[in-house]
């Protein structure tokens, strides 16, 4: 009783009337929303009709009123909270017990494990995880466990698990979250490439506005104000970069974090204190700044495939960024920018001092990057590379097993009345009686039971 309650909660607007495939796509957080509008619109124009779970926000609504798809709200916390959990997971179990989508699609570590574990359940044909970094690079001890654990459930409860980058990739096959056949990497990796119309190189705006004297190297970074983003090394960094350039200016874009990682008190005092560091907190639109930039420095420890770094290129500029996973996939080291070793301010320094007093090289790789990202990462390709790996989806019936067919084919048979005892007779002689659909593996069954 309460179960149907809970589905007769959700939308009347979500009920029956359309015949398009609908896939349900979950995050845990609204603001994974602003790199996933791109991938939903996509989807919704390839002819699915497409359903996003999200914890409330306003960003949520006006996302999905953009790409013109439906929202169920249910609030999911990053953090780990055994009660609220368990209440999150039922409010899925009824949603998607009330959709009953064709595919799923769930990332983020919490989304990921919950939802995953929901469609499981439902007994959704076709599951995939999309998994955009592994935040359990950067933890220790328990918490690393029980991360890592969770990732493993969510792989375990699809058909696929989507990685975005290929050093992803082998880093979730080094740490078994999933057997290699399910590891997919489609196209050249990111979640949705990048607008080259709408980042481009061109004539800077937002100097003047943001107070910046137009002659004077700018290093920006764009981004989550966290540790995990190597923001503490940055600092330290840009503060031995002024000692030689004294004019720089460092351009922050993004917020600070109250997440686990976030920078100390003393940290964002510093940064809110310093004149030659511009702070604009989170922009919704990054296009024209990056256009004010010389260079980019993103010294991360983890990330999926970061798509800053995409955004930099193909407004023309270089990028600093670290070997870690992720991060490594998205420069051509000493073509389109440069690679260092995540952790090490003095490698930040070097290679921002590096690009100040060589305009010529900056320039020649700003010019490459955006020539590579134009080649490989277009919004366009990338995406269709998507819509048609779901499409294929819808062709491929999920592989049941020939036990849980039998039985239902059994139960449906026995109280329907349909087919009588010759068929229950046929079925008692033997496996071999029984035909099963198209798409379904007896194989494994029929050598179960000695049979040849």
């Amino acid at each position: 009783m309460q179960f149907r309650q809970a589905c007769a909660s959700l939308p009347l607007s979500m009920e029956g009337g359309d015949d398009r495939p609908l896939i349900v796509a979950g995050i845990t957080n609204p603001q994974t929303c602003v790199v996933l509008k791109e991938r939903l619109l996509a989807l919704r124009e390839a002819g699915f009709r497409v359903v996003l779970i999200s914890s409330p926000g306003g960003l949520v609504g006006r996302i999905a009123a953009e790409a013109g798809i439906e929202v169920v709200a249910i609030p999911i916390r990053r953090e780990i909270a055994p009660l609220h959990d368990l209440r999150s997971l039922w409010r899925l179990l009824s949603a998607l017990h009330r959709l009953r989508p064709q595919i799923t699609e769930f990332s983020t570590p919490k989304a990921g494990l919950l939802g995953s574990l929901a469609a499981k359940l439902c007994g959704v044909p076709m599951r995939v995880y999309l998994l955009r970094g592994l935040r359990l690079e950067t933890l220790h001890g328990f918490k690393r466990h029980v991360l890592l654990a969770a990732e493993r459930i969510a792989s375990a409860c699809c058909h696929h698990v989507v990685c975005n980058s290929e050093s992803l990739r082998a880093k979730a096959l080094a740490l078994r979250v999933a057997a290699e056949r399910k590891l997919r990497l489609i196209g050249p990796g990111s979640s949705h490439g990048v607008d080259v119309e709408r980042f481009y190189p061109g004539q800077d705006e937002v100097r003047a506005h943001l107070g910046i004297p137009h002659h004077v190297p700018v290093i920006g970074f764009v981004g989550r104000l966290t540790r995990d983003k190597g923001v503490p090394e940055l600092i330290e960094a840009f503060e031995e970069v002024l000692g030689s350039v004294p004019a720089a200016r460092l351009l922050l874009l993004g917020c600070f974090d109250e997440s686990e990682d976030a920078i100390t008190e003393e940290l964002r005092a510093r940064i809110e204190m310093d004149p030659r560091i511009v702070r604009t907190g989170f922009v919704d639109d990054t296009a024209k700044y990056y256009r004010a930039m010389d260079m980019m420095v993103l010294p991360t420890w983890r990330e999926g495939f970061p798509n800053v770094v995409l955004e930099a290129a193909a407004s023309g500029i270089p990028v600093i960024t670290t070997l870690s996973t992720g991060s490594r996939d998205a420069v051509v080291p000493e073509v389109t920018g440069l690679l260092i070793p995540a952790g090490y301010p003095e490698a930040i320094t070097e290679a921002v001092l590096r690009l100040v007093r060589n305009p010529d090289v900056r320039h020649r790789m700003g010019r490459a990057a955006r020539a590579w990202v134009i080649e490989r990462f277009v919004n366009g390709y990338v995406l269709g590379l998507t819509a048609s790996f779901y499409k294929g989806l819808l062709e491929r019936p999920a592989r049941i097993p020939w036990r849980r067919w039998l039985r239902t084919r059994l139960e449906t048979d026995f109280r329907g009345g349909l087919f009588g005892l010759r068929n229950l007779q046929s079925v008692g002689s033997g496996f071999s009686g029984v035909q099963g659909p198209a798409g379904y593996d007896a194989e494994p069954e029929r050598r179960a039971h000695g049979e040849q």
